[in-house]
């Protein structure tokens, strides 16, 4: 897969709007996740919220609207379970005492997205008053009607892409989720894409099925089951989300390039109510474990469908490299890695701690000392931002130094791939099992793992199989061949399953990659 095809781009909404919500995500909590208890003044943020809809007043789409609305609810949904109650009865009665344009265009967004709020009512009272109403408010009163529902379904059932469209007073737009059937069925992503780009999503996910060796069957979904499989992505989702840190979405309310996946999910929630109600229950949320290779998957289905550019230059909907850490900003935690070497058996692996803002390529040194390569071969790690390694545009990768271990696997659970040699396919697989506090050691270390790694140009995975075995038969006729390939004197110099942690990491040390 083309690291173009991971590249995600995303409708922009207003930079006030993201202002609004940075000022909205506390940093600390007193009674409260809500923004209402958090350490500022109430006062001050009704008035910047109210401010900062001066952009979309004037938005010509009301989409764009609802967008910044969107962006605002989903950073206090993120923040505690004290947002909703803060926002019916502080929040939404303060901004409609402010009585101007702004406050009526916040309160008719936010009421086009959400239920269960008395942004209705307050909006209505301003409307009554003679409060002037932007111009997109009618078609915000406009019936929702939903185009054709597609389901595209590896047969094996591991990843499905839920794609469908909607118009209102004769603007539409579409919505594309991947859905991750081996993580309890949750939402992986949400695209927001142009309708008039309806058949170009639809092909580019047939292509990109074909091109990842995956058969893609297509199936229409009636609105009322439609909106039962969005409903259960979604729910799944959230119940995941409350599990992470707050902190862990800050990047997303800092992207100047557009709305990430919380916000498109309140837009895409306030569109399937508009849905016939499902007829069945929801279903149970079942934990499981995702894996590597089904995100690699999700990304080769529909990853090109979100660089689809619109006529009028506007991005569609997609993940960005998220921002790099401030170098004024708190210090870095510690990592804990386990890197595994895919399809070898025995399993061959190593645990290693290192500072969560270590470069890209400095990670490759690490790996390199730690597996015992010798980097005389190209390298390249795959994650779902991107494809890094030493820069080049007809591998399409590019360059690793400037981005960071926590960019690209944000959080406990993060997993992205590392290839070493491109010949012998030397696959590593990368997972961050903790986040652990800095202690006052040296770093990276090796804290744990099993056997040594293969000898470099023995023929991947499956020749080293082979060599163990030729190596283990002194009757072999390749036997002594073999063996002063190595530059060992007898077989018993040969130990596949030495491993010494103390002494990977006083490599680690010397090698000066702490």
């Amino acid at each position: 897969m083309s690291p173009e095809s991971r590249r995600r781009k995303r409708a922009k909404p207003s930079r006030s709007g993201q202002q609004v919500v940075r000022r909205a995500r506390p940093a600390e909590v007193d009674q409260c996740d809500c923004p209402v208890c958090s350490d500022f003044d109430p006062q001050n943020f009704i008035d910047d919220l109210v401010a900062g809809a001066a952009d979309p007043i004037k938005a010509d789409d009301p989409v764009e609207a609802e967008l910044f609305a969107a962006t605002f609810l989903s950073a206090g949904d993120l923040g505690g379970e004290g947002f909703t109650e803060a926002l019916n009865e502080d929040m939404l009665p303060a901004v409609a005492e402010i009585g101007t344009p702004e406050a009526l265009a916040m309160l008719l967004a936010i009421d086009a997205v959400r239920e269960g709020t008395v942004a209705t009512e307050a909006a209505q009272r301003l409307v009554d008053a003679g409060v002037a109403a932007p111009s997109w408010a009618s078609e915000l009163r406009q019936p929702v009607r939903v185009g054709p529902c597609r389901r595209f379904v590896d047969p094996a059932g591991s990843a499905s892409v839920l794609v469908c469209a909607f118009e209102r007073a004769g603007r539409s737009h579409g919505f594309l989720v991947h859905v991750d059937h081996l993580h309890c069925d949750a939402a992986a992503d949400i695209v927001l894409f142009p309708a008039h780009a309806l058949d170009e999503v639809v092909t580019t996910i047939q292509q990109n099925g074909r091109r990842a060796g995956l058969t893609i069957a297509e199936e229409l979904l009636d609105p009322a089951e439609f909106r039962w499989q969005v409903e259960q992505a979604l729910d799944a989702r959230a119940d995941h989300d409350q599990e992470r840190d707050l902190a862990e979405f800050d990047d997303e309310f800092n992207d100047e390039d557009g709305p990430g996946y919380h916000m498109l999910a309140v837009l895409l929630r306030a569109r399937i109510r508009t849905l016939p109600e499902p007829t069945r229950p929801p279903a149970q949320h079942d934990a499981r474990q995702t894996s590597l290779e089904l995100l690699d998957m999700i990304s080769q289905i529909a990853g090109q469908a979100q660089q689809i550019q619109t006529r009028t230059g506007r991005r569609t909907a997609g993940r960005k490299l998220p921002a790099k850490r401030r170098k004024s900003g708190p210090t870095a935690p510690i990592y804990q890695l386990k890197v595994g070497l895919r399809e070898a058996k025995p399993p061959i692996w190593r645990r290693l701690e290192l500072p969560a803002d270590t470069s890209l390529a400095d990670l490759h040194g690490i790996i390199q000392v730690a597996f015992g390569w010798h980097d005389s071969h190209l390298h390249v790690f795959e994650t779902p931002y991107g494809d890094f390694g030493v820069a080049d545009r007809e591998l399409g990768h590019r360059a690793e130094a400037p981005v960071t271990l926590e960019q690209v696997a944000p959080g406990v659970g993060g997993r992205f791939k590392y290839t070493y040699d491109f010949g012998d396919d030397w696959t590593h697989e990368i997972v961050v099992e903790k986040v652990l506090p800095r202690q006052p050691i040296a770093y990276p270390r090796c804290t744990g793992g099993r056997r040594a790694a293969p000898p470099e140009d023995c023929g991947g995975i499956w020749g080293y199989a082979e060599l163990v075995e030729v190596l283990n038969d002194p009757d072999h006729p390749e036997h002594g061949d073999r063996l002063e390939w190595l530059g060992l004197a007898s077989a018993a110099d040969f130990q596949p399953a030495r491993f010494d942690a103390a002494e990977i990491t006083r490599a680690l040390t010397e090698g000066g990659n702490g």
